[in-house]
Order: structure tokens, then sequence, then C-alpha cells
């Protein structure tokens, strides 16, 4: 069976033989770690390059309700940053339990204060930001806690009729 780990493990060989050591080790199972968190499903622009605290992210998920829509998020990174959380909106319309249809997003990492704990910190990063973005569209899609109420109700009232309002929106707003 083919893995990540064995093509890497191969790659190298390709290269040539290395010296270990345990930084490079430790170094090389994070980057393992962040091709499979995202999988290729984010992408990143810069609209203006002189602008580097301003950006847009594109998230295609691949699996899930929102399987083959294309949703863009603005991002702005504060003169305070690392101390504040960058401040996000989702530009696409959506019909989402934890991002409003005007692109208000419930993520507990961009608050700079959570009652859980799970809030932004000066430890997070910028790839911290595109992992959670990605990821409210798989396993942190939350119906139990929504931001907006109506869409989580839909889901709880009728799934299907729920996943069908899904797919209209990304015909409609997210291609």
């Amino acid at each position: 069976m083919l893995t990540l780990a064995s093509k890497l493990k191969r790659d190298d060989g390709v290269r040539g033989p290395r010296a270990s050591n345990p930084a490079s080790d430790s170094t090389r199972r994070v980057s393992v770690r962040d091709k499979l968190l995202v999988k290729g499903t984010c992408k990143v622009n810069f609209p203006d390059p002189n602008k580097l605290h301003y950006f847009q992210l594109t998230v295609t998920p691949d699996e899930g309700y929102y399987q083959g829509g294309k949703f863009q998020f603005e991002t702005e990174v504060p003169d305070a940053y690392n101390m504040v959380p960058p401040k996000v909106k989702c530009l696409t319309r959506i019909w989402h339990p934890n991002i409003t249809e005007t692109g208000e997003i419930c993520l507990s990492l961009l608050r700079e204060h959570s009652i859980d704990g799970t809030g932004w910190a000066p430890t997070r990063t910028l790839k911290d930001i595109v992992w959670g973005l990605n990821s409210l569209f798989t396993d942190l899609l939350n119906f139990d806690d929504p931001l907006n109420i109506e869409a989580a109700e839909h889901h709880l009232r009728d799934k299907e009729d729920f996943r069908n309002k899904v797919e209209d929106y990304i015909k409609r707003y997210a291609r």
C-alpha cells in the first residue's frame, strides 16, 4: 500500500542519503501532518502583493455537505497580531450553521477570549486559521452551538431538505 510516509521515504532515497538528526525528523513529521490536514483544499491569494497583511483564502471541500463548492474568505492581519487574532469574513453566501449569510464566522480560535479556552493565543499561527476554516466544512461543522440558528434548526428538522438548500446555495453562489 502506498502511503504519504512511504512516498516521502522513497523520495528521500532518490535525493540521496542524509544524516539523520532529531530536528529534521521532527520537522518532517510536522510537514507530513500539515499535508494531511489541508489536503490541497485551500488556496491563498494576495490581491495586492504589497499588502501582505491582507489575503483571500479559497476553501474547496472535497467531502461532506459542501463538496464541490468554492468558498472565499478574506483575512486581515491587524497590527497587534499575534496578540489578537486576524479578522476573517466569508465572502461567499452560504447556508451553514457556523457562518451567517452575511459572512460572520463562529470559530473559537478567531475569538480573542473564549469561554472554552480554545480561543486565540499568541502561540497560534495563520496556518491554524487556515486549518480551522477548512475544518468548518468537515469535522468542526457544529449544529449544537450555531451562529446561524435558522440553518441549524433546518438541519434538525429535515436533513435532506437542508442538503438540498446547501446544494442550491453552492450552485448559485459558490462555483
